[in-house]
């Protein structure tokens, strides 16, 4: 009876956090909304980037690009799909340490803890908008791609993208919340999170094929989650993979991403008993 009294708690616990989620939300759309020129411009870099796919794209040798389902992209084919998966960990990165070094930076990373908020909602919650906002700008970027540079995505196959998406989530989430530990130890630490992020997103192939890199690089690539996820969404997108393809890709990265979540729990909790026991949790 009271296994089952404590399990029923912990459920209930976990529902009262879930419910906070939105809070985080408006937060940071009400923030991010009440500078409206940095709202608008991220838009008008959206139109930037997808100008320079064009010109570089003009630059690449088709040739040296892999095929995907019997079908030769093209390089902005090949390098769209790749930003919008890389684009996520850049996301997830960027908002988690800005989001605990501005606590720190205001006095209030202490206060926050305190609260009955588990310190995994505190950190989802930082990157909720961006879960939402980021999906929503790549597919508004895809959609342009195929409207002014006539490249094609299967984008019926979305759906199947948001199970290697599911997939992968757990992964950014345990890589965030390693850096967001970095940050609580060593107060600066955002520059090696940026670091740790740039290696990945660069071994990943999301900009130029991993063929191109040098052979321990690219032993390195094959067990990177990035490379996994990209390479699975270009066979969906570009190569019309079934979704039975998909279930094989979703769980080839599951394993590695559930890996890095509990290394990341663990970090994250590490990290703030060692800074709650030497009292400078408040310091930056």
């Amino acid at each position: 009876m009271t296994t089952w009294s404590a399990s029923a708690h912990g459920v209930r616990a976990v529902v009262e956090d879930a419910r906070k989620l939105p809070a985080f939300f408006r937060r940071d759309f009400l923030t991010l909304w009440s500078y409206r020129l940095g709202f608008f411009s991220d838009w008008v870099n959206l139109f930037i980037q997808i100008l320079i796919l064009s010109f570089v794209g003009q630059l690449v040798d088709v040739s040296r690009l892999p095929e995907f389902g019997s079908v030769r992209p093209t390089y902005v084919e090949f390098a769209a799909v790749g930003i919008a998966v890389s684009s996520l960990l850049q996301a997830n990165l960027a908002r988690v340490t800005s989001a605990i070094r501005g606590e720190q930076l205001m006095g209030t990373l202490e206060c926050l803890f305190l609260t009955p908020t588990a310190p995994v909602t505190v950190l989802l919650g930082s990157v909720v908008y961006d879960m939402v906002y980021v999906p929503i700008r790549t597919f508004i970027l895809l959609v342009l791609l195929t409207l002014f540079l006539d490249v094609r995505f299967s984008l019926g196959a979305l759906p199947s993208v948001a199970i290697i998406l599911a997939a992968f989530l757990p992964f950014l989430w345990g890589v965030s919340w390693v850096s967001a530990a970095g940050v609580l130890t060593f107060r600066r630490g955002s520059g090696i999170a940026g670091l740790g992020g740039a290696l990945l997103v660069l071994t990943s192939g999301s900009y130029f094929p991993v063929s191109l890199l040098p052979g321990w690089l690219r032993v390195v690539a094959r067990f990177n989650p990035i490379t996994l996820a990209v390479d699975a969404t270009r066979e969906v997108l570009l190569g019309g993979s079934t979704a039975g393809g998909v279930a094989g890709d979703a769980l080839g990265v599951l394993p590695i991403a559930m890996v890095a979540l509990v290394v990341g729990i663990l970090a994250l909790r590490l990290a703030l008993r060692r800074e709650r026991r030497r009292g400078t949790l408040g310091l930056y």
